[in-house]
């Protein structure tokens, strides 16, 4: 077993191109790990392209440290932040107008695998998805948990993560709970900070279970349906950000939840679909989805808002990550009801600039 640093350890994952071209193995493979994981499946040479605009974005944003080469990542500290900050979904949106970000999840390599292994026609979800993180934020690290709380739609759905760049151990790559979808049904989750907010309670047969990850290159791809629990590892590197793909797929005909028909964190600030087209110079991708009929369901909030309840109480008791959560929808939408809930518990008044727990705004 091999450790990403004292606090983690995890085996190596099961690599399956040995068995690219035989879906009757893939899907075995699936069923036994609650994964698949490629090396090189997706072009080094499209991820590399696409490594060099998202993080001219975030030098521009001024993420990165000015002066240096963007695709060496090296991360300006004093402008960390993370998901449900409202700096990062400044620089973020920006970086989400990118066609290219959104045409990578339509390569040809990530589509026939994913037809592959689902035997029938399939598509991306429209909502694209990338995580940035910054070193020395450990405390920020997205916590274990199943997607379908986030994603939902249908438990079939499938993730499809991989590396913008190389990433070892130190880097805070994927880590893969092996076999845990096998529960069949969504376990509780509760409040925590990293992306998401929510962390999933291991039941006794999961906690027998082992953690698989590795050292990623540029190209290498995991493929995981929505019940399989999985986290990633803590970025302990002194300087440099983690970027990384986290798009979702599923069978065409099968179910989608309709918050993922929108643009990632469209909800701190309205981002539409026409703000993400307007520079675009092909119409190819525009509003794809809408030419494939699949039934839409209506988006179960009940995960989010017990974590959110949780948070109320742990603030109330003094837990320094609740308040800095609770603080971020006062800054971020003082009007809502959740940021008069939390200007209530922390004795701030909504649009307050308090600095939070660690000193960061």
């Amino acid at each position: 077993m091999r450790a990403g640093n004292p606090m983690e350890a995890w085996r190596e994952l099961r690599v399956s191109n040995d068995a690219r071209d035989d879906a009757e193995e893939l899907r075995r493979r699936m069923d036994l790990d609650g994964y698949l994981f490629f090396r090189q499946l997706q072009r080094p040479d499209l991820l590399c392209e696409l490594r060099r605009e998202m993080l001219t974005v975030m030098q521009d944003g001024g993420w990165l440290l000015e002066g240096t080469d963007p695709m060496e990542g090296v991360a300006n500290l004093d402008a960390r932040c993370t998901e449900g900050d409202v700096e990062y979904t400044e620089v973020y949106h920006q970086l989400y107008k990118l066609e290219a970000f959104h045409r990578i999840a339509h390569q040809e390599e990530v589509m026939e695998m994913v037809e592959k292994i689902y035997g029938r026609p399939a598509m991306p979800h429209p909502q694209k998805i990338a995580r940035l993180w910054f070193p020395q934020y450990t405390e920020h690290t997205t916590p274990a948990h199943q997607d379908y709380v986030h994603f939902q739609g249908h438990y079939q759905t499938l993730t499809c993560w991989a590396p913008v760049g190389d990433c070892p151990r130190e880097l805070g790559g994927l880590a893969m709970l092996a076999g845990s979808h096998k529960t069949g049904h969504v376990l509780d989750h509760h409040f925590s900070l990293g992306a998401g907010a929510l962390d999933v309670e291991l039941g006794e047969e999961e906690r027998k279970r082992e953690w698989h990850s590795t050292d990623y290159e540029i190209g290498d791809t995991l493929i995981f349906p929505a019940l399989t629990i999985h986290k990633a590892l803590p970025n302990v590197t002194a300087d440099r950000l983690r970027v990384s793909l986290d798009n979702r797929y599923q069978a065409i005909g099968e179910t989608i939840a309709e918050h993922m028909l929108l643009p990632h964190l469209n909800i701190f600030n309205k981002l539409t679909w026409e703000d993400v087209y307007r520079s675009w110079p092909s119409d190819e991708l525009k509003y794809y989805w809408e030419k494939i009929e699949n039934p839409v369901a209506q988006r179960d909030l009940t995960y989010l808002d017990r974590g959110f309840a949780e948070a109320v109480e742990q603030a109330r008791n003094g837990d320094d990550h609740a308040r800095l959560y609770l603080r971020r929808f006062i800054k971020r939408d003082p009007d809502s009801p959740e940021a008069r809930m939390a200007g209530e518990v922390l004795g701030e008044n909504p649009g307050n600039d308090a600095p939070s727990a660690d000193g960061v705004k």
